[in-house]
């Protein structure tokens, strides 16, 4: 049932896109061959790994859009996490870079690693299944909060289904973990909040506080967007803001990483 001028929406949204990506890796490779004679191979060498990376990038962007052009007209939500997480990895890289070469203040004392790493890494979990919910439009389903409907969990479906392998292809289910992983995220935060406040390391409070505004945010677009009933410019900001979250989160890594923790 789609028009003519439905299509040409589409059509320009995918066409940006594309173009975006094409320049992103002329913009990246210019520079890097440029500095690679400047400064050497040697020194280079992380930046070839992210821009190979970004070309791998390229290569699943097509492997998923390729899965909506046989026997379905949307792409498989698999490939959409792939695409998403891959984009999120290439930006931390960028990020982890760039903080290497700039005189960053460490701290004497820290909180250590793990904290911050098992953090980051629920982050990207959270973010591989929101783009579960949003190729399996799963946003549009249970559009209340904080319950789903009259319960805590969804109606529609048995706890059993949690550890089954399909539990991936249920909306509903999808919808259930993506809010739980918010609270597991939110404990998290307040873990490693309350050890930067009980050992009064002053240090942390400008980037945890940081952090800790990005999370309620998110968090609050997140429940926006299950009573608007996924509505794109809410969703859009609930992906914007997560770069956001995720590059504090790696600074905070950053901060903490092989250094001396607490005893």
């Amino acid at each position: 049932s789609m028009s003519l001028k439905d299509f040409k929406v589409i059509f320009w949204w995918e066409f940006i896109h594309r173009f975006l990506g094409r320049l992103i890796g002329i913009l990246f490779l210019l520079p890097l061959v440029y500095f690679s004679f400047k400064i050497g191979l040697n020194r280079t060498k992380n930046l070839f790994y992210i821009f190979f990376l970004i070309c791998f990038q390229g290569f699943i962007g097509w492997y998923m859009v390729s899965s909506g052009l046989v026997d379905r007209i949307d792409v498989s939500h698999y490939r959409l996490s792939l695409h998403l997480v891959l984009a999120f990895i290439i930006l931390s890289l960028i990020y982890w870079n760039y903080l290497n070469c700039n005189e960053i203040t460490h701290p004497k004392i820290t909180i250590g690693y793990i904290l911050p790493l098992i953090f980051l890494i629920l982050l990207f979990v959270q973010i591989a299944i929101g783009a579960f919910v949003s190729g399996m439009d799963a946003g549009l389903i249970y559009n209340t909060w904080p319950l789903m409907g009259m319960s805590y969990f969804p109606n529609d479906n048995s706890i059993i289904n949690l550890f089954k392998l399909s539990v991936f292809n249920d909306p509903s289910l999808v919808q259930f973990i993506h809010r739980n992983l918010a609270y597991l995220i939110l404990f998290i935060y307040f873990v490693i909040l309350f050890k930067i406040y009980l050992n009064k390391l002053i240090f942390f409070t400008k980037i945890i506080s940081i952090i800790g505004f990005l999370l309620l945010l998110q968090i609050i677009l997140g429940v926006l967007i299950l009573l608007s009933g996924a509505n794109i410019f809410i969703c859009s900001m609930h992906q914007i803001s997560s770069i956001f979250l995720v590059s504090s989160s790696i600074y905070l890594l950053y901060l903490n990483f092989n250094l001396q923790p607490l005893n």
